[in-house]
């Protein structure tokens, strides 16, 4: 997994966990720097996201979302997977 630096990191690409469709999706729905992930809810970036869509995304990508939100707030850069059951603990998707 990508180790970057979080003061220095200025493309989303650069993010642990966020490759170039990750990306376009956080472009979507308004995310085109890292700092803009700074305080936002990672449930609420996911729901924006599947109305921008018109589709529900895979829970998956809410896991991702917490990744670079908890990276972006100081968090060590963590895999997706490693938020996957604070995830289901909060919020029952099927």
């Amino acid at each position: 997994m990508k180790n970057p630096d979080r003061k220095k990191v200025s493309r989303l690409e650069d993010l642990p966990n966020i490759g170039k469709t990750m990306a376009d999706d956080l472009r979507l729905i308004g995310i085109d720097h890292p700092k803009r992930l700074i305080g936002k809810d990672p449930f609420k970036l996911y729901d924006k996201l599947c109305r921008a869509t018109g589709s529900r995304q895979d829970p998956c990508v809410i896991d991702v979302f917490m990744s670079v939100v908890h990276f972006m707030e100081g968090g060590e850069p963590l895999p997706w997977w490693s938020f996957t059951e604070k995830r289901k603990r909060r919020k029952k998707i099927p």
